[in-house]
């Protein structure tokens, strides 16, 4: 199996190629999911989308970080958003938050309202008074770095002057405008008097504007926008009223499979198609787009490169959250993080790390399963119901595709059993499956990268050898520490093993819970847990439980033995009677 540095450096490569595309390339129809053309009928669709846009992204900024001396100065893209407040959490200011959080982009706000709404609709608006506004604008512009601005609702004539009138003051690299005016559900939420001076003042600083149909009909007095080829025609209009570039979103286009969009530049058009996902949490999508596609310029991608991401990010995160109900209403929102839903089904993490669990660590080869026929579930589950306290799922020879279903599998089979369940070194196959954790060797990811990109609620182990490693370990943000190999094993080539006197050392240098590991099983673990520290834990095991005729049966054994010493005796672990199970093979 390839390292976890192999898979990130192929992940990060894919998605370099994917939005350095140069728009030269663009407009010879060499990019995927769109064809571009003067002609508005030519397109070209492939099946094409990004399921771990987040998880690349996420390698890339520990990639980049890991890079950096430790007194080196990172500038952090930084976008300012100006928009209204949403009770509900699922458009305005806090769509914008989330969805620039989710693309690691750093956002100051800037409030013109607040409104009370839900998944129902609008129930009021109330205007943040103009002179407050504008001290907000200069308070976030006069000391911050601001790259880009995005606006979203703006309701008054007068607020949209002031922020004309101090971005003229604070210059920044990239203003996109977001032109609200009616919002998901219908409700108006910014008067027609603000129409004139949008066109004056506004749409003239954009270098771009990203309205849906109702609000590129309002821009243009009225004139129906209904097909294709009436987005186009808008686009060439509201170009000419000087926005650099014009989005016009087709996401209410009727009678369309897809969901369209129609990039103009002034010179060329881009027609971006997308499957249009099924689903009544849509509020914010609008709203969410925008803040996108001003975090991707803020990085300092191009218009086109930043809106394909901006586009495959809102429907990846419409499909994840296309089930998910969250009030009463007919337009609920959707999760930016990716996140509630993997909370939701995995309630059996909800504590935190417990080092008790250490107390059976099974560790799974897909080795000695294919030896002695057997399934990694049937194993994993095998080792459960005889009494390991935590699975790791080490499969070195495994191809992705398959390890990644044995991994979603022992998942179900663990979380029934309140079992955590690590993957060995592959974050990319612990994040796609959602496991409880990872454990990484030295030669494997950072354990403080391994965090970076897991989380905080996720369980990290690292293998050490050695104090100096046990406290780099701790340093890092592990969990807990795995010390071995205590003896000689064959399940590792060239394992240098530490003995019970290095075991011990390791345990009093740690300050966090070890796990021993390395040629252990009934006829040696007691010696190896009466070596008489009390941070370590338990034992983990390869070959003792998984290189036997009958999984089940020698893990009772050992667990009722490490039951019997004085450490595992404080614990109630309790099992089926072995007669009443038979040994699966």
């Amino acid at each position: 199996m390839a390292s976890s540095a192999f898979h990130t450096a192929s992940l990060l490569a894919n998605k370099t190629n994917l939005l350095s595309t140069p728009i030269q390339a663009s407009a010879k129809g060499y990019t995927r999911n769109l064809r571009v053309s003067h002609s508005p009928s030519i397109y070209l669709r492939t099946q094409f989308s990004i399921r771990l846009q987040g998880f690349a992204a996420m390698q890339e900024k520990a990639a980049c970080a890991s890079t950096l001396s430790d007194d080196s100065e990172m500038k952090i893209p930084h976008v300012m958003t100006v928009a209204g407040s949403d009770s509900g959490a699922g458009a305005g200011i806090q769509a914008d938050l989330k969805a620039c959080a989710a693309n690691r982009v750093y956002c100051s706000t800037v409030i013109t309202a607040v409104t009370a709404q839900n998944t129902v609709g609008v129930q009021g608006v109330s205007n943040v008074p103009e002179d407050f506004v504008a001290a907000q604008l200069k308070s976030v512009l006069s000391d911050m770095q601001v790259d880009v601005v995005k606006t979203g609702l703006l309701p008054s004539v007068g607020i949209v002057k002031i922020l004309c009138k101090i971005l003229r003051e604070f210059p920044v690299q990239a203003l996109v405008v977001d032109p609200v005016m009616v919002s998901t559900s219908g409700d108006v939420l910014a008067g027609p008097s603000v129409l004139s001076v949008f066109r004056e003042e506004l749409l003239p600083m954009a270098d771009i504007i990203t309205p849906n149909l109702k609000e590129a009909s309002a821009l243009l007095d009225g004139i129906r926008v209904e097909t294709v080829d009436d987005m186009h025609s808008a686009a060439r209009l509201l170009h000419n009223m000087g926005p650099k570039n014009v989005l016009i979103k087709g996401g209410d286009l009727p009678n369309s499979s897809d969901a369209v969009d129609i990039l103009y530049d002034g010179h060329n058009f881009y027609e971006l198609h997308s499957p249009r996902i099924k689903t009544r949490n849509t509020h914010g999508t609008g709203c969410s787009l925008a803040s996108c596609i001003a975090a991707e310029l803020a990085k300092g991608y191009q218009v086109l490169s930043a809106v394909k991401v901006a586009k495959r990010f809102i429907e990846s995160a419409l499909d994840y959250s296309k089930e998910i109900v969250i009030g009463n209403g007919p337009q609920g929102p959707f999760d930016h993080l990716l996140r509630l839903k993997s909370h939701s089904q995995d309630c059996h993490r909800l504590q935190p790390f417990n080092p008790s669990d250490l107390f059976l660590y099974a560790v799974t080869d897909s080795g000695m399963n294919k030896k002695w026929g057997r399934s990694i579930a049937d194993a994993v589950k095998a080792a459960i119901e005889g009494g390991a306290t935590i699975i790791q799922l080490r499969e070195k020879d495994a191809e992705t595709k398959d390890f990644l279903e044995s991994a979603k599998s022992c998942l179900k089979i663990c979380q029934s059993h309140g079992v955590p369940l690590l993957i060995n070194d592959r974050i990319d196959v612990a994040l796609a499956c959602d496991a409880d954790g990872v454990h990484v060797g030295q030669s494997d990811m950072p354990a403080c990268v391994a965090r970076a990109l897991l989380g905080p609620e996720k369980i990290i182990g690292v293998s050490c050898k050695t104090p100096e490693q046990a406290r780099q370990a701790w340093a890092d943000g592990a969990d807990y520490i795995g010390c071995g190999g205590v003896y000689p094993t064959n399940t590792k080539e060239n394992n240098i093993t530490v003995g019970l006197d290095g075991l011990k050392t390791v345990c009093m240098a740690s300050k966090l819970p070890v796990v021993a590991i390395g040629g252990i099983g009934v006829s040696n673990a007691r010696a190896v847990m009466e070596i008489g520290t009390t941070n370590l834990k338990g034992i983990a095991v390869v070959s003792a439980l998984f290189d036997q005729e009958c999984v089940l049966t020698e893990t009772r054994k050992l667990h009722a033995m490490l039951l019997e010493s004085s450490i595992g005796g404080t614990l109630t672990n309790s099992r089926p009677d072995s007669d009443m199970i038979s040994c699966p093979r």
